[in-house]
């Protein structure tokens, strides 16, 4: 029988509090969200943090602090993948006046300080978004320079962090195959597809395949859609030799009209893997696959 891992994406950074009473945005209910979905078979679980009191994307070291020992202090064991992704967000001022950027949706901190969580709280895991792209509507950019990219994969090396390599298309897989053969990223290599995003990679079959086929045989991976396509990419990816992730981060329905919990989509995605004779692994497999060291 094969077997694959489940990660939860628990809460994103989204603008899909005001979507859904279910996401959790203050670090208690993302923590206790977090261990529900480890209860239920998730592995891995990725989170960011929000302000407590607006729900509003936040990268408060105090915020992480507060998950984390949360979930380290319970007797549920789950590998920890903090975001690395906030601070590399640009705003445009205006399609006639881009500069300067605009304050509201804005937040560009250098590879140090984007960091700061990590270096502090010494996660198992940590993403690397590997590229820069047009994400979403408007004047948005999701700002990921190569020499940011370097400087965060060689920091989150020197820690002792596995960083997760996030690709939201393919040049991005172009781009963390050269920081592999550059050093800065070591073996074991994870990458997480990142499909139906606007304006990355479309969740279509041939685009999925083309990814996956590009992707080193070495390398570990795990793929996901957004959206209503979230729980058909759990048969997917799996087919496809990968693993799987599900989450609020990236889908609001359990089904049409049915709003769904982390708790329930991980449920869901186990059910799914199930009913196709794979098997779940479990936080320890998931450590020796990946050569993952567990601080705190």
């Amino acid at each position: 029988m094969s077997s694959v891992f489940i990660t939860c994406a628990v809460s994103g950074s989204g603008d899909t509090v005001a979507k859904s009473d279910r996401v959790p945005f203050t670090p208690e209910a993302i923590a206790h969200d977090a261990l529900d979905a480890a209860r239920a078979g998730a592995a891995i679980v990725h989170l960011h943090v929000r302000d407590p009191r607006t729900g509003a994307p936040s990268r408060s070291l105090e915020h992480y602090t507060e998950v984390v020992e949360r979930i380290r202090s319970s007797d549920v064991d789950v590998v920890i993948n903090l975001t690395s992704g906030m601070g590399g967000d640009l705003t445009l001022g205006s399609v006639e006046s881009p500069l300067p950027p605009a304050r509201e949706g804005t937040d560009m901190a250098g590879a140090t300080e984007r960091l700061e969580h990590v270096r502090e709280l010494r996660p198992e895991i940590t993403t690397l978004d590997c590229g820069s792209m047009n994400f979403g509507e408007g004047d948005y950019v999701m700002t990921n320079t190569p020499a940011t990219l370097q400087e965060m994969a060689r920091q989150i090396t020197a820690l002792g962090v596995r960083p997760e390599i996030e690709a939201f298309d393919t040049g991005h897989l172009w781009q963390a195959k050269a920081l592999v053969e550059s050093g800065f990223i070591e073996d074991p290599v994870m990458v997480q597809l990142c499909m139906g995003i606007p304006w990355g990679a479309p969740a279509d079959l041939n685009t999925f395949m083309a990814m996956v086929n590009n992707i080193p045989d070495s390398w570990t991976f795990s793929a996901f859609s957004i959206g209503r396509l979230q729980l058909q990419y759990v048969a997917l990816a799996a087919i496809a030799g990968g693993n799987v992730r599900v989450g609020l981060e990236d889908n609001l329905y359990l089904g049409r009209g049915e709003l769904a919990t982390n708790a329930a989509l991980v449920e869901r995605a186990a059910s799914i893997l199930a009913g196709m004779n794979v098997a779940l692994k479990s936080p320890s497999e998931v450590r020796d696959e990946l050569g993952l060291t567990r601080h705190g």
